[in-house]
């Protein structure tokens, strides 16, 4: 055998055995390099929706019960407490048109209309009587007249779940403003009252990653958002 024929064979040993190794590496690559490169998406997407639920809730805290047009919860203030100027403007019953605007407006590089928002109100209740809206425990004194609150904290739910706590629970749907449950008001702290109630916005957004299937994960992924900001007074 001539010394041209023992290196051609060896030549395509070689060449056989890369392409060998090259079938087994390439797809292992490819699918790490597609995982990352869906995994970023997914980090972005979950940045964009935190912003949408940020904004949300800072619009909702914003427009208070002193408002021009106050967005709202399913408890309106506590009638002695009340704005004289006080009506409901951004309601549940409409799904927030001007809260979910606010915070979808925020939104970029994923479908806006995709985000659902929600939000819900909490604050403190009068131990004795269940009454919302009423002040952190302790003495206070109002008009010349101190007096003593014994009151506790309570949470509100969207979806029968905390979203503060449990956010997991709570599914991603267009009518979340119907599973609400509030504990207080939008109402805020100012002249004649002493409150601290707060609103938690939620939103979510049904993601469905590019070749799921081929990178082992769920078909659709629920991504959610929540922030919760204290009540204020606008004017």
């Amino acid at each position: 055998m001539s010394r041209f024929a023992i290196v051609h064979g060896r030549e395509e040993r070689t060449r056989g055995q890369a392409m060998v190794e090259l079938a087994l590496v390439a797809p292992l690559f490819i699918m790490l390099l597609t995982g990352i490169i869906v995994l970023g998406v997914g980090l972005f997407y979950q940045q964009q929706l935190t912003n949408a639920a940020r904004e949300a809730a800072r619009y909702a805290s914003i427009h208070s019960a002193t408002a021009q047009c106050p967005t709202v919860s399913k408890l309106d203030p506590v009638q002695t407490l009340r704005p004289k100027s006080y009506a409901a403007c951004d309601t549940p019953a409409n799904s927030w048109p001007f809260m979910t605007a606010a915070g979808r407006n925020r939104v970029f590089g994923m479908p806006t209309n995709a985000v659902n928002i929600a939000a819900c109100w909490s604050g403190y209740r009068e131990t004795a009587t269940n009454a919302y809206d009423a002040p952190p425990p302790g003495a206070y004194t109002i008009s010349s007249t101190t007096i003593t609150i014994n009151s506790t904290f309570t949470k509100c739910t969207i979806g029968g779940a905390d979203p503060t706590s449990n956010p997991n629970a709570i599914g991603c749907n267009n009518s979340l403003a119907g599973t609400t449950v509030d504990q207080a008001s939008d109402l805020s702290e100012g002249p004649g009252r002493i409150v601290a109630n707060t609103v938690t916005a939620y939103a979510c957004y049904l993601w469905s990653p590019p070749m799921a299937g081929f990178l082992l994960i769920p078909q659709t992924v629920t991504l959610r958002a929540v922030i919760t900001e204290p009540i204020e007074r606008q004017q």
